[in-house]
């Protein structure tokens, strides 16, 4: 006899799979199911899925993840691919199964199938897109078979793709040292040189304000006041750098101007525009 069919029955009144009351003795597994997206997975998803299998003293956590075609569908573009999100549930210490290629709304059927107990999800109404219904949950909630999951405050991962699209200029920066190419990210030629500049003159403002924290420090220890002089230089570093900066500005619209030129249309000799 295989794990699965120990953990399920096989006929119900409910049309789903038998399980006892909550509190009563049973051998088998309770089979609780989750399901989601799983895109650049975080410990907010382990969190989720850890309470999933901590709601029974003996159960079977089933999850399934949608793959990239009604993913793409109905929610939008994913940053991992279905085959990569498939793998990093595997790789969860909670999750006894993996269901790939799942439902985007739970139905009876799918229930029946995999001889699902509990759904297991956080409280929040998830619309469905697909149109099926008012609530991707509607049909488990109305069976009284879903269970409430609680979700991890500041982490999710729409907020790890924002993070990345605030900084993004030092991600690029970052990942251009590192030796990839801007066609490898999809960088035109103009903004790889604005962000080389820009980290020029990030790096010079550093070294800038090294070398005050260097003086300000000796001439402490040396007992020396010099604010006059401080004032003076604090402005010529200022200036300097706006020179600098103003220098960039002129340079990036050359290069702007030149790439322009050479791709703007040369126009016909006066004999064919007369022809």
């Amino acid at each position: 006899m295989t794990k699965r069919r120990q953990c399920g029955s096989e006929s119900s009144p409910a049309g789903v799979s038998a399980e006892p009351e909550e509190g009563s003795r049973s051998d088998r597994p309770v089979r609780v199911y989750a399901d989601g997206i799983y895109d650049l997975f975080h410990f907010g998803h382990a969190r989720s899925l850890e309470q999933a299998k901590k709601l029974f003293p003996n159960t079977y956590l089933l999850v399934g993840c949608c793959n990239d075609e009604i993913t793409h569908r109905y929610k939008g573009k994913t940053v991992m691919t279905e085959a990569e999100r498939y793998e990093s549930l595997r790789h969860c210490k909670w999750v006894d199964e993996v269901i790939p290629n799942a439902p985007w709304v739970i139905t009876k059927e799918f229930m029946e199938k995999h001889m699902i107990d509990y759904v297991a999800h956080d409280s929040l109404p998830y619309a469905d897109a697909s149109g099926a219904g008012n609530d991707v949950y509607e049909f488990v909630k109305a069976i009284g078979k879903f269970k409430e999951t609680k979700r991890t405050d500041g982490i999710s991962t729409s907020d790890v793709i924002m993070r990345i699209l605030k900084d993004y200029n030092q991600y690029v920066m970052r990942n251009l040292a590192r030796g990839y190419t801007r066609k490898d990210l999809g960088v035109s030629y103009v903004k790889e040189k604005q962000l080389r500049v820009n980290m020029g003159i990030t790096k010079l403002r550093q070294k800038v304000k090294e070398h005050q924290e260097k003086f300000h420090t000796v001439a402490k220890t040396a007992g020396i006041v010099h604010n006059e002089w401080l004032e003076n230089a604090d402005r010529w570093v200022a200036g300097f750098l706006e020179k600098f900066e103003e220098g960039c500005h002129i340079m990036e619209t050359a290069i702007k101007d030149r790439i322009q030129e050479r791709w703007r249309p040369k126009s016909l000799p006066q004999e064919q525009l007369v022809s």
